[in-house]
């Protein structure tokens, strides 16, 4: 009953559209036009090619088509001589075509009644691709060929019906993807491809249809994301069931009447402000994968009267007293995690049919589960893209890392979400938060941020760094690990949260962030961050591992996120410089290729997305080395909340234009400067912590470059003064001082900077060959030719 009872009343509303049209056209027409005889005749030899269907038995050689008596089925208006309107429906039960039936013919013999502007051909069992001579009836405004046979795809010529306001293709086997030029349809108003075979993703053109007030795409087998349609502010009907959409709730106006997303594969939360869609009459979102809190306040909504969300993963706690419109008819809210008790006005209201079993509610006789069962039961969900039509939160930059005490185990996170009940002050309820675990799984990858990245090293790919895949983790799994947060494993506590030491089941080290909450942000404003998190995974950053959220149980605000770090066992690039390894220092070689390795994972974060990471507060114990001596960043700026924001607290413009204003605000500079300080303290060898130190290195360096060979070793550490040669010792000290410069527009590029590293590590290992092959503690006058390759 409330599935046709919902398409019914769509169908009702694209019938109701046609009426307007029609009738428009019939009280405009002189009732005493005389056909011409050759539109006769092909109405005539329609009826042929059509086996001569019961509707049109009427029609003889001497049937006066444009004075004929209008009905439901059958219509024929004409104007001045030419046949304009043709409306024919058939009968159940009609006469099968002819073997012989040929559509190309067919609409060959249409095409002969020039002036049609309203083409309607349902229920006659036509058969076989749509020609794409339907396109010469140029003057065509409403074309319905519903409930045939017609097969293939919509042909290319009908882009060129630039008239065409409804175009009605219901009920056929119609395949392929929706072409990309229906956006050129520009007067469309309705467009109606229910129950056909159509596959694919839907073009974005769809969101150019600006005059668009009906869009009924249900029953096919659409797949992906449902493009941005909030530009059609004329769009009233959106009825997109049974088919495979996934993602967000997709970004519609507010002045929708119906919307339909039964069955499909929806993963998100509903927008908050659809509680200001006024209009809206009939909302069915049933069987999908909606998440998070269920708005309440839908159930006043001043012209609804249809709400269908059964077999979705909304929580929530119902109120008694919420009220209810007066004009509600069905309600079903069966099959989610909803709590509380149903409100009163929907067991009071008479005429509404309310189904609400399967849930945790405490009122009502319909089945219901045991509360501990919506408190525990995990759901696997997916990882979700964050809508932009739910209110902005306010923004949270997380250094994701390690500051300096904390040494060793760092990675980023796994992260699954749980809902915590909050403790009511009022009630004094002082019980132990009960937690709700909502896993999101992590092999679906597909929001639009990750589309976006440009990734430029093949090493990115999933699983190339010999990491397990990104995962969800249990709050379970988070407390075994850290022997339920005991002290020992307790490694510190910083702004950012505190840092527990941890070790999964099968063996892994790990190290785990705790951020507690302080402002209200529900899981979608976090999502597509967590998503980017996933795969932020590079030789020289410190990669994610998943992500794991705990979730007010009553509105499932975000209370809690652990974030879990891969392990980075040997310590800090500061530790190895600095002589708390005096046994085991680098080598100058090995600090030119931990120098190379901080530049590339620089270059990854400023470039890895639209606009990048960039200020990322860069200090060498923040660097850490792993089994190899490879380095690797483990605290960068990654916004968690909200939109980008910049030093002065602006927001940035999207896409590009914020990468453009990121640079040209010199954010990527800030992080030269920081790899410049960097690149000094491995040349001393040790750690400069003020800037009075930082300056005192530079002014050295910048007096020596200029001098000889042994002025240049006389600054830099002396455990590698010997191993280390003159032009290798002189490019790293000039690059460095560029890096350093005052100005930020005159610091290099992360390219410039890399290029010059690598110069160095070549020209390095050039003079330690020789100086090998010859036996001598002196540097050769020149190094040996080079051939440089310039990374690319």
């Amino acid at each position: 009953m409330p599935s046709s009872r919902v398409e019914t009343m769509g169908r009702l509303f694209i019938l109701c559209e046609l009426s307007v049209v029609a009738m428009v056209i019939l009280l405009s027409v002189d009732r005493t036009e005389q056909l011409q005889s050759s539109q006769a005749h092909t109405l005539l030899r329609i009826r042929r090619l059509l086996n001569h269907p019961p509707v049109l038995s009427s029609w003889t050689d001497r049937t006066d088509f444009c004075n004929m008596e209008p009905n439901s089925s059958l219509t024929v208006v004409c104007y001045e001589d030419s046949v304009t309107q043709l409306h024919i429906i058939g009968e159940q039960g009609t006469p099968q075509l002819p073997e012989n039936f040929s559509m190309e013919s067919f609409i060959t013999t249409l095409v002969k009644l020039p002036n049609l502007k309203v083409l309607t051909l349902a229920s006659l069992g036509l058969r076989g691709p749509l020609s794409g001579k339907i396109a010469r009836l140029s003057s065509l405004e409403i074309f319905n060929v519903s409930s045939n046979l017609i097969s293939g795809s919509i042909p290319e010529e009908l882009s060129s019906l630039t008239s065409l306001q409804t175009l009605i293709l219901d009920g056929n086997a119609f395949s392929g993807q929706l072409p990309d030029w229906l956006g050129q349809l520009q007067e469309l108003t309705v467009l109606s491809l229910r129950k056909n075979s159509f596959n694919g993703s839907l073009p974005d053109s769809l969101g150019d249809l600006d005059n668009l007030r009906v869009l009924a795409l249900s029953h096919n087998r659409f797949y992906g994301q449902v493009p941005d349609l909030s530009s059609l502010t004329n769009l009233q009907v959106l009825d997109l069931e049974d088919n495979l959409l996934n993602g967000p709730f997709p970004k519609i106006s507010t002045k929708l009447v119906t919307i339909i997303l039964k069955r499909n594969k929806f993963r998100s939360g509903i927008p908050i402000n659809l509680n200001s869609y006024y209009q809206l009459q009939q909302l069915d979102l049933s069987f999908n994968s909606f998440v998070g809190p269920f708005l309440q306040s839908l159930f006043a909504l001043p012209s609804i009267n249809y709400i269908d969300i059964a077999g979705n993963k909304f929580t929530g706690m119902l109120s008694v007293n919420q009220s209810c419109n007066e004009d509600l008819m069905f309600v079903d809210l069966s099959s989610n995690l909803l709590t509380g008790n149903l409100p009163d006005c929907l067991l009071n209201l008479k005429k509404v049919d309310v189904l609400y079993a399967r849930n945790c509610l405490s009122t009502g006789d319909q089945d219901q589960r045991p509360i501990s069962f919506c408190r525990n039961e995990a759901l696997a969900v997916g990882i979700i893209p964050s809508n932009k039509n739910q209110k902005q939160a306010s923004k949270t930059v997380i250094v994701l890392g390690i500051t300096g005490g904390i040494a060793g185990s760092i990675a980023l996170a796994g992260l699954a979400f749980f809902v915590v009940r909050r403790s009511n002050a009022n009630r004094g309820n002082k019980t132990p938060p009960t937690r709700l675990i909502l896993e999101t799984a992590s092999t679906g990858y597909t929001s639009k941020i990750l589309s976006d990245a440009r990734y430029i090293y093949q090493t990115m790919k999933l699983g190339s760094l010999g990491l397990p895949a990104y995962r969800t983790f249990s709050l379970e799994e988070i407390e075994e690990a850290t022997g339920n947060f005991d002290s020992s494993a307790f490694m510190g506590e910083g702004s950012h949260g505190q840092m527990y030491r941890g070790q999964l089941k099968n063996g892994s080290l790990v190290a785990i962030r705790c951020l507690k909450m302080k402002k209200s942000h529900d899981v979608q404003n976090f999502m597509h961050r967590i998503e980017l998190i996933s795969k932020l995974r590079h030789p020289h950053v410190v990669s994610a591992l998943g992500h794991c959220f705990e979730c007010y149980w009553d509105d499932s605000s975000v209370s809690r996120i652990f974030l879990v770090f891969e392990d980075v066992p040997n310590g800090t690039l500061g530790n190895w410089i600095s002589g708390r390894r005096s046994r085991q220092m680098l080598t100058w070689a090995q600090r030119i290729a931990a120098a190379i390795g901080i530049a590339k994972g620089i270059q990854f974060l400023h470039t890895v997305i639209v606009p990048g990471l960039f200020s990322n507060n860069l200090n060498i114990t923040d660097i850490l080395l792993d089994q190899n001596l490879a380095a690797k960043i483990s605290s960068y700026n990654l916004p968690l909340l909200g939109e980008e924001l910049g030093k002065d607290g602006k927001k940035s413009s999207s896409g590009g234009s914020k990468e453009i204003a990121s640079r040209v605000n010199h954010a990527d500079k800030n992080d030269i400067y920081g790899l410049g300080v960097i690149l000094l303290e491995l040349m001393a060898g040790r750690q400069l912590k003020t800037k009075t130190e930082i300056d005192a290195i530079k002014d050295q360096i910048q007096s020596s470059v200029a001098a000889d060979a042994a002025a240049l070793r006389s600054v830099v550490d002396p455990t590698v003064q010997k191993a280390s040669s003159e032009q290798s010792l002189r490019t790293m000290m000039e690059i460095s001082l560029r890096c350093l410069l005052n100005d930020p527009a005159d610091r290099p590029s992360i390219e410039d900077v890399l290029w010059n590293l690598q110069f160095a590590a070549q020209v390095q290992d050039g003079w330690r060959e020789s100086y090998s092959s010859e036996g001598s503690p002196g540097s050769p006058s020149q190094p040996p030719s080079l051939r440089l390759t310039i990374p690319k």
